[in-house]
């Protein structure tokens, strides 16, 4: 059972990579040591979005890495010494483009052969000159053969911060090269599955290693390149909440002028992936001319890893409050959640709407709802949620 649950990273692909079936002729690759043999190296990868830095009086950055869930039972083992350094990350990555005019990582790998080991590096650009709150891997950290089952448990990793919260010196913009290693994998090992580096985005990731054919081989299917933000017509804030209380409609916030759009099925959701976070939006139909809504709160998208998307926002509305809308009745609006950001190789998640609280209301529903979608055609819907004014006749 996984205890390391990974905050939800910032990412983005870099929009020279398109999302299609690619192949890599294996070519020699700039090593660490002539004995180190390449096996596999990540063929589409992200950028990270940086935290912000904090400058202290000798103008030196640092910057505190998000958290990493539930790993407050680590050790912090403070600065971590002799990290390898790679000189020319583009050597390896020749397809490598960093995006200008916002702070970007790259988040790329690579697997090796060295010394009877299976090593895989994983590249770090310094976004500061310090960065604490560091974590790379712990035993969690293994290579599943797919094709036998064998698990190929990690050793130890250089520098030595194995299963321990760390911090890093190093001048801004330099490569590290954190490196961990594994038994020598068989020959006969074609596809490999890694788990346990969250920050790499490997909580079950596969891989194809060059075979005799002299090629790998990587199929990204999920987002082919990310959406711009969207924006919505904001709706109008009639009065504000007042002394919240979820069993008080007196308290509720009240809106009107919502995001309008033309009638569409029931249960009909458009989805955009941006960078920054994932935008989920509902179609909402008026039933009267003022009616309750709560979205948000604990709400959650799942990928088909499992790993979890947490809502952060509700544009425009209270996130998890109860609140009114105003409007005519037929009038369908949208409701637009913001999740923490989804991976571009991601194809499919489910949206999960936990069971509220009971609330003193006619007709209240805290029922809970589980619902899978499939991110290719949520992101065809978007069209349908184009702002479209009221029309009455009278």
């Amino acid at each position: 059972m996984k205890r390391i649950q990974i905050f939800s990273l910032l990412a983005i692909a870099c929009l020279s990579m398109q999302a299609q079936t690619t192949w890599y002729q294996a070519k020699p690759v700039k090593s660490q040591a002539a004995e180190e043999r390449f096996l596999a190296k990540s063929d589409a990868y992200y950028m990270m979005a940086c935290p912000e830095a904090t400058v202290d009086k000798k103008n030196k950055k640092t910057i505190v890495w998000p958290d990493t869930e539930n790993n407050s039972w680590h050790e912090n083992m403070g600065f971590v010494k002799d990290v390898p350094t790679v000189d020319n990350l583009e050597s390896i990555f020749p397809n490598l483009r960093v995006p200008e005019g916002k702070s970007y990582l790259p988040v790329v790998w690579q697997l090796t052969e060295q010394n009877d080991e299976t090593v895989l590096h994983c590249y770090f650009r310094m976004p500061a000159d310090v960065v604490t709150n560091m974590w790379l891997c712990s035993n969690e950290c293994v290579i599943l053969d797919k094709e036998t089952g064998t698990i190929y448990q990690s050793r130890r990793t250089k520098p030595d911060c194995y299963g321990k919260v760390f911090s890093v010196k190093a001048k801004e913009g330099t490569v590290l090269d954190f490196q961990i290693f594994f038994p020598k994998l068989p020959e006969t090992a074609k596809e490999i599955c890694i788990y346990g580096v969250p920050n790499w985005y490997m909580r079950g990731m596969d891989v194809d290693l060059v075979g005799q054919s002299g090629h790998f081989w990587q199929d990204y299917r999920g987002i082919e390149k990310y959406d711009e933000t969207p924006t919505f017509h904001q709706a109008h804030l009639v009065s504000e909440a007042k002394d919240y209380n979820k069993d008080n409609h007196q308290t509720w916030a009240v809106y009107d002028d919502a995001h309008l759009i033309k009638p569409v099925k029931e249960n009909t959701y458009a989805m955009w992936c941006t960078p920054e976070a994932t935008y989920l939006a509902e179609a909402c139909e008026m039933n009267w001319m003022r009616e309750y809504f709560g979205r948000g709160g604990n709400n959650i998208l799942v990928d088909q890893r499992g790993h979890q998307y947490k809502c952060k926002d509700v544009l425009g509305y209270p996130n998890d409050d109860i609140f009114w809308v105003e409007g005519c009745s037929g009038d369908y609006f949208a409701i637009v959640m913001v999740f923490e950001p989804i991976p571009m190789e991601t194809e499919t998640v489910t949206y999960i709407v936990p069971e509220g609280e009971p609330f003193a209301m006619w007709g209240a529903n805290w029922s809970g709802k589980v619902q899978p979608f499939n991110i290719k055609e949520l992101r065809d819907n978007q069209k349908l949620f184009e702002y479209h004014p009221r029309e009455v006749v009278r």
